[in-house]
């Protein structure tokens, strides 16, 4: 069973540009740890952290990547039988409602938060709800200076709420799936290792830290790994986790996240049907070798 999974996060960790090989071998286990955990200890409530919004981009909105997944993942829990919500920005509120909608998920509360907020209150609504795990898909966490930077290097904390630290407010355990290093649970990287290998890493590397970090070429199929590796490690779930890996169901959740969200690609800051610049027969490949290493 370690191999398998192991084998799925070999499949996820593919360099795509972003110079990551370092961060990857860093991270090797990271999937096997998040997964054994989940299994070991079966949450109560599950809260998504979520959303990175672009606001340069036309129209100014939130980026397929993070939204999609987090989606998929929350319809994941709910056959089998565990409830979730999505914490995200007030700014990309619209795009998660779009993505729930997408996967047909109508009664999965979405907890929007201003730049501004009170994150102890949030923190503490979270608590009264049970939350007992955490994860964070293609969030943007905070950098050294305190700022939450894309991969360009800008500031987008008028628009981000600093929800790091309700990510970090516990008592829930935390899981962060990321693709760039600057997203939420790159802390847990050794110092200095994403200055050194990432453009802009020094400026960019996000300091928050979870108990376990999942990284991939793109952040979306890290998702497809949890999935898959849930499947794998619980028997009981296999067949209803490997029923959410399907290719129709995704591209729905992507047009209706793009077209009612909106959502915009991260990379090209276009309105398309695309995460990370790359279309749906990328991801759907992906998608396909990762579900095949559980239904063999």
């Amino acid at each position: 069973m370690r191999e398998r999974i192991d084998r799925i996060e070999a499949l996820i960790q593919q360099e795509v540009g972003r110079g990551a090989a370092a961060i990857f071998h860093a991270t090797k286990g990271g999937l096997w740890g998040a997964v054994s955990a989940l299994a070991e200890t079966p949450p109560r409530h599950i809260a998504i952290l979520t959303g990175f919004y672009v606001p340069r981009a036309l129209p100014p909105a939130a980026e397929t990547d993070g939204p999609a997944g987090a989606a998929l993942l929350a319809l994941a829990l709910s056959r089998i039988g565990i409830p979730s919500r999505l914490l995200t920005d007030e700014v990309c509120r619209s795009a998660c409602a779009a993505a729930l909608a997408g996967a047909g998920l109508t009664d999965v509360p979405i907890d929007a938060v201003a730049h501004d907020a009170d994150l102890n209150g949030v923190a503490a609504a979270l608590r009264s709800h049970g939350v007992d795990w955490m994860i964070a898909i293609e969030r943007c966490g905070l950098s050294v200076d305190g700022r939450p930077r894309n991969m360009r290097g800008e500031d987008i904390g008028p628009h981000a709420a600093p929800l790091d630290h309700v990510f970090t407010a516990g008592p829930w355990r935390t899981i962060a799936i990321g693709d760039g290093g600057n997203e939420v649970g790159m802390g847990l990287l050794p110092a200095g290792l994403i200055a050194r290998e990432v453009p802009l890493g020094g400026i960019i590397a996000c300091v928050t830290a979870a108990d376990h970090l999942i990284t991939a070429g793109v952040s979306h199929w890290g998702v497809y790994a949890l999935i898959a590796g849930l499947a794998a490690r619980v028997p009981k779930w296999r067949e209803t986790l490997l029923g959410c890996l399907d290719p129709v169901l995704e591209q729905t959740i992507l047009r209706t996240l793009v077209l009612n969200g909106p959502a915009v690609d991260g990379v090209t800051w276009e309105r398309s049907l695309t995460i990370d610049a790359f279309d749906l027969s990328v991801h759907r490949a992906k998608l396909d070798l990762v579900r095949a290493l559980v239904a063999d």
